[in-house]
C-alpha cells in the first residue's frame, strides 16, 4: 500500500477511528486525520487534502451519505469508502449512486480493509 496516502477517517465512534488508524499504521500510512461527523470532516477536508476518505454512514450532525453528496457536489474526486453496518443491497446502491467508490461492512478484518483500499486505489489509477 502506498505510504504517501493521506487518509481522512470519518466516524462518530472514537473506538472505530482508533481501530482504522491502527490498521493504516500497520500498512505504513502515517498521514491520517480524523473527524467525528460529516460536518467536522468538511471543515478539515480543504486543509488536509486527503487522497482517500473512509466514512461511516450513521453519524449525528451530518451523516456519511450527506457528506459524500456534499463532497461530490464540490467537485472533489478523491476515492471514498463507506464503512458501515448498513449492508442491505439498496443501501449499497444508494451510497454508490451518491459517489462512494467502495463499501466495507462492519465488523471487518484488517485484510478486508486492505483489500478494499487496494481495489479502490487501483480503480482510481486505471
Amino acid at each position: 500500500m502506498d505510504s504517501t496516502l493521506r487518509v481522512l477517517l470519518v466516524d462518530d465512534s472514537k473506538t472505530m477511528r482508533n481501530i482504522q488508524r491502527a490498521m493504516f499504521s500497520q500498512f505504513g500510512i502515517t498521514e491520517i486525520e480524523e473527524a467525528q461527523d460529516g460536518q467536522d470532516a468538511l471543515s478539515k477536508i480543504g486543509a488536509f487534502r486527503p487522497t482517500l476518505v473512509l466514512v461511516d454512514w450513521n453519524m449525528p450532525v451530518m451523516d456519511g451519505l450527506a457528506f459524500v453528496k456534499n463532497v461530490r457536489e464540490r467537485g472533489m474526486t478523491m476515492p471514498i469508502i463507506m464503512v458501515t453496518t448498513e449492508g442491505e443491497k439498496t443501501k449499497v446502491i444508494t451510497a454508490i449512486k451518491a459517489g462512494v467508490n467502495n463499501y466495507v461492512i462492519k465488523p471487518f478484518t484488517p485484510e478486508v480493509l486492505a483489500q478494499r483500499v487496494e481495489e479502490t486505489l487501483a480503480k482510481k489509477a486505471a
